[in-house]
C-alpha cells in the first residue's frame, strides 16, 4: 500500500486547460486528468481573467483536490502560466485557489515554464546523446527549449503565441477567412523567425539543424490522433508517435475548411479544443517550416512531469547559461 509520504501531485493552470498528475515516489502515474477550462478567455483583449473562466477553473481544482485526497497526496505544486501572467487581476484568482485547494499558486515566467517542460519531456528519453528541441504549444504562449536530454538546456525562450491567443486575436470567423489566416501567419512567422535568429547568434550558427523536434501539449497530441485516424484519445498511441510536415499541412487544410462543430464531430474533439485547433496546427506548421523540420515526435510527458520530478527531488537545471 502506498504511504502518504510517497505520493506527490502536480497541477497546471494553463490558458486553455487545467491538468493534474499524481505519481508515487518512483514516478509511477496514479492519475492524470485534463479539464478544458479556458482560463485565458478574453485575456489577450481585456488583460483580465474572466469571472466565468475563474469559476470553471476553480471547479476543476475542487475536483482535483478530491482526487489528491483519495491518493493521500502529501506534497503538491500548483502552477499558473501565460493567462495568469498577462492578467491584471490574477491575485484575485490566486486567493480563491488557496481557499479551495490549500495550495499557493506558483506563477511561472516563460523561462521557468520552458525548463519544467524540458525536464518532464526528456527524463524518459532513451536517446540521451542527440540534441533535441522541445516545443510546448500552449493556449497563450509557446516555449522553445533546446539541449541534450538530462543536461541543462542551452537555449530557452517563450513567445506570446498560443492557440487561444491566435484564435481570439486573428481567427475570429468560423471557419476563419483567408485574410484572417494570412494575418495570423504573418504574426507567427515574425516571432518564430526571431527565435531562429536568436538561436543562431546565441546558441549555434546552425540553430536547430541537427536537433530532433519533440512537440508537447494538447495541440500536438490531438493532431497526432487525427493524423493516425484515432477517434478515441489514447496516450499509448500518441506518445512517441511521429508525423511529418506534409501530413500536418494536409490535416491543417482540412481543418481550415470546417466549422468548429464539424471538426468536433469528425475528429471527436472537445468543444474547447475544436475551436482552437486550427490556430494550434498553424503554429506548429509554420515553426516546422521556418526551422526546417520535416517531422515531429510527440511526447505525452510535459510540464506536469517536470513539476512532479521536481517534487520527487530531481534537481532543476541551471538557468544561468540559458536565453530568456
Amino acid at each position: 500500500m502506498t504511504q502518504l509520504r510517497d505520493v506527490v501531485a502536480a497541477i497546471d493552470c494553463g490558458t486553455n486547460s487545467t491538468r493534474l498528475l499524481v505519481v508515487d515516489r518512483l514516478g509511477n502515474q496514479l492519475a492524470r486528468e485534463l479539464t478544458i477550462t479556458r482560463l485565458g478567455q478574453g485575456v489577450d483583449k481585456t488583460g483580465r481573467l474572466d469571472p466565468g473562466a475563474i469559476t470553471r477553473t476553480l471547479e476543476a481544482l475542487i475536483n482535483y483536490k478530491r482526487v489528491m485526497d483519495s491518493f493521500g497526496v502529501s506534497k503538491a505544486r500548483l502552477v499558473a502560466t501565460s493567462a495568469a501572467r498577462d492578467a491584471a487581476n490574477s491575485h484575485e484568482f490566486f486567493d480563491q485557489v488557496v481557499k479551495v485547494t490549500g495550495l499557493q499558486v506558483d506563477l511561472l515566467d516563460g523561462t521557468s515554464e520552458g525548463h519544467l517542460s524540458f525536464l518532464g519531456a526528456t527524463r524518459q528519453l532513451e536517446d540521451l546523446e542527440n540534441q533535441v528541441l522541445i516545443v510546448d504549444i500552449g493556449g497563450g504562449s509557446s516555449e522553445f527549449v533546446a539541449g541534450v536530454p538530462r543536461q541543462p538546456p542551452k537555449f530557452v525562450t517563450s513567445l506570446d503565441v498560443g492557440c487561444v491567443r491566435m484564435t481570439e486575436r486573428f481567427l475570429r470567423s468560423d471557419p476563419p477567412s483567408s485574410i484572417e489566416v494570412q494575418s495570423a501567419i504573418e504574426f507567427i512567422d515574425d516571432l518564430v523567425k526571431s527565435v531562429h535568429k536568436r538561436a543562431k547568434s546565441t546558441y549555434s550558427p546552425s540553430a536547430f539543424m541537427d536537433h530532433r523536434l519533440i512537440g508537447l501539449a494538447g495541440t500536438v497530441t490531438a493532431l497526432s490522433s487525427m493524423i493516425q485516424g484515432v477517434l478515441k484519445y489514447d496516450p499509448a498511441l500518441t506518445h512517441n508517435s511521429v508525423f511529418t510536415l506534409e501530413q500536418l499541412e494536409a490535416i491543417h487544410e482540412e481543418l481550415l475548411r470546417m466549422k468548429s462543430s464539424e471538426r468536433s464531430s469528425k475528429f471527436n474533439l472537445e468543444s474547447g479544443r475544436a475551436d482552437v485547433i486550427v490556430a494550434g496546427s498553424l503554429i506548429l506548421a509554420r515553426l516546422m517550416s521556418i526551422l526546417e523540420f520535416s517531422q515531429v515526435t510527440v511526447s505525452e510527458a510535459d510540464i506536469l512531469d517536470g513539476i512532479a520530478a521536481s517534487l520527487l527531488g530531481v534537481e532543476l537545471v541551471n538557468r544561468s547559461a540559458c536565453d530568456g
